[in-house]
């Protein structure tokens, strides 16, 4: 049945990449335009990019959305819990987070320049300031809105508050922490985009640019696939730990 079910999703993913390829390539007949290379091309020039300086940018890109990601969730699941576990001081907190929730963040990219200066940790402060927020309004949404038999009946165990996180709000959590992460690297990749072009000489966004301006359209579209690529690789990363920590929801 495993075999089965895997066998199901290689063809899944093998008809998705064929009708991407082909309408790709339609597109490209259809454009007919340099600035728009048809998926062979584009691939043979992301392919040689890498053996030039396409993949120290991609590193880069790389850490930066892993950095951010790790402290959003570090920061945003803890807060997340504690004031789902905690309505009486969510009451109080809520409204902060709804006035400041709707901010877009990425206008105090010139600030963090100026406060951080214009390496990394402008970048990484930035992306994580974006994504903390999301975690954290689902995080609390899900630890309150866990089933009060779950927590009572750890309670009647003597379960003090620490071991109520760890058996309780934490797994009950996990899952929608997890798509909170899915739905917060959509919006890392294109927030990475954005802070790569400024003020900077390294990173995807950075190369894809640099590249555009330069003409060079087939290295631009290396840099659209390499950044696709990142996405795509930390997408299937984090579905991996949702089937390896939440093996439940997939018996």
């Amino acid at each position: 049945m495993q075999i089965s079910r895997i066998g199901w999703k290689t063809v899944q993913f093998s008809l998705a990449i064929i009708f991407i390829f082909l309408s790709w390539w339609v597109l490209a007949l259809l454009l007919d335009t340099p600035a728009f290379p048809p998926p062979l091309p584009a691939f043979a020039s992301f392919f040689h990019s890498l053996q030039g300086d396409l993949l120290l940018h991609l590193r880069i890109s790389l850490y930066r959305v892993l950095a951010s990601l790790i402290l959003a969730a570090t920061l945003a699941i803890p807060a997340g819990l504690f004031l789902g576990k905690n309505p009486r001081l969510d009451q109080y907190i809520a409204p902060v987070i709804y006035l400041t929730y709707p901010i877009p963040k990425v206008v105090f990219l010139p600030v963090l320049l100026i406060l951080l200066g214009i390496g990394d940790l402008s970048k990484v402060v930035l992306i994580a300031l974006i994504v903390f927020y999301q975690i954290l309004v689902t995080t609390r949404d899900a630890s309150r809105n866990l089933q009060t038999e779950y927590i009572l009946s750890i309670k009647s165990l003597g379960a003090n508050s620490k071991e109520l996180y760890q058996h309780v709000y934490l797994p009950g959590c996990l899952p929608a922490i997890l798509t909170s992460l899915r739905l917060g690297l959509g919006t890392a990749m294109a927030v990475l985009f954005l802070t790569e072009t400024y003020a900077t000489s390294t990173g995807i966004g950075y190369f894809i640019m640099y590249s555009w301006s330069s003409l060079a359209y087939d290295k631009m579209f290396a840099g659209i696939i390499a950044m696709g690529l990142m996405g795509f690789f930390l997408y299937i990363l984090i579905d991996g730990c949702e089937r390896y920590f939440c093996s439940w929801l997939n018996p």
